[in-house]
């Protein structure tokens, strides 16, 4: 989808001009008050505002061409769930899709009904749902209407930390189930790291940076390396299962990482591999000496930057060896970098721990 749009809404102006990938989930993140529900919104119909919106090949808005919300063929998920009280869960799951152009898809409610976990409370009154519950089956519903776009305005930032716990391998398993683009509104970069793609950066109203997720996490220029809990998430591979240790391994770009196997194992299954900066250490050992280490995971890198990330730390920015597209975050203190007179430039050793990474499937 392609958007271009800009006027003033509220105190400050709107400036949206990005494009997002036709598959997978693209976040539009930003701090609470930064404009990205107000983008959202216009994106749907619901704000106007001057510009252009394409989404699966149709144009909703260029000059004098404005397409109305009931006419795009979107589904939007809002922070509260909004479901029918009258209606029970199935009433509320096919609102939507019964009111379409083609009616119920029997395939596509039941593949529905198969993702979201809803066989059991297909007859339930929404009265009786938790939160999560909730969410699950306004998505549901928003599934059924068969959108070229689904737009989700923040729909975990009314859930407890359990909800939250419990749906989000429901998002996770969403991007790759249907084939359509996912446009997701969030504060919460732990949210983004481990369902987006892609990201749009807002701020003060203005898309700041668009690009793919890690790139975005791995650009000095736009800050995430100087967060406190600073990640990458990197695409891998499982290509080895231990039920003796628990462990499942993963290629890494050529390199092999070990994992907690209460994750993903089937061979072959593609993974997002998270990296926290601060669980990355830096040695110049070689790898024999390395091993003798209790800490498995241990990577050939290059340094490709070193930027300051508080007071005390430095983020240093590595590429693995043999594949530079694949760029990760490590903190370590002045002090340490001084110790190992790091440069950029230099080769050296990543360790990771296993116990802090943390794998869910590639949604795209």
């Amino acid at each position: 989808m392609s958007v271009a749009l800009s006027g003033q809404r509220g105190g400050f102006h709107i400036d949206a001009d990005f494009t997002a990938p036709a598959r997978g989930v693209t976040a539009l993140f930003g701090p609470s008050g930064s404009g990205k529900t107000s983008i959202l919104r216009a994106i749907a119909g619901l704000t106007r505002l001057d510009g252009r919106v394409s989404a699966g090949g149709e144009i909703w808005q260029d000059g004098g061409c404005f397409v109305p919300p009931h006419r795009r063929a979107l589904g939007y998920v809002f922070q509260e769930a909004s479901l029918f009280a009258h209606l029970s869960v199935e009433g509320n799951l096919l609102y939507g899709a019964k009111r379409s152009a083609g009616g119920v898809d029997a395939t596509l409610r039941q593949q529905a009904i198969d993702l979201f976990g809803l066989d059991r409370m297909l007859r339930r009154s929404v009265a009786d749902l938790s939160g999560g519950e909730r969410q699950r089956v306004a998505i549901g519903r928003a599934i059924l209407s068969r959108p070229r776009l689904l737009l989700m305005d923040e729909p975990l930032s009314g859930l407890d930390s359990q909800a939250k716990d419990d749906i989000l391998p429901f998002l996770e398993r969403l991007a790759g189930a249907f084939d359509l683009p996912i446009l997701y509104v969030s504060h919460d970069i732990g949210e983004i790291e481990r369902l987006a793609s892609h990201i749009a950066v807002v701020e003060a109203g203005m898309v700041k940076a668009s690009r793919a997720l890690n790139a975005a996490l791995t650009d000095v220029s736009l800050g995430f390396v100087r967060r406190p809990h600073a990640a990458s998430v990197l695409p891998a591979r499982v290509v080895g299962f231990s039920s003796a240790d628990g462990l499942a391994e993963l290629d890494l770009g050529g390199q092999p990482v070990y994992v907690d196997a209460s994750g993903p194992t089937e061979l072959g299954l593609q993974c997002r591999l998270r990296i926290e900066a601060s669980d990355v250490s830096l040695t110049r050992q070689t790898r024999e000496a390395a091993g003798l280490s209790t800490i498995l995971n241990t990577l050939t890198v290059e340094i490709l930057a070193i930027e300051p990330a508080g007071r005390a730390d430095l983020a240093i920015l590595l590429a693995l060896d043999g594949a530079s597209e694949l760029t990760f975050i490590a903190k370590v203190t002045r002090r340490s970098a001084g110790r190992l007179t790091l440069q950029v430039g230099d080769r050296l050793l990543a360790q990771i721990k296993s116990v802090s990474l943390a794998t869910a499937p590639a949604g795209a």
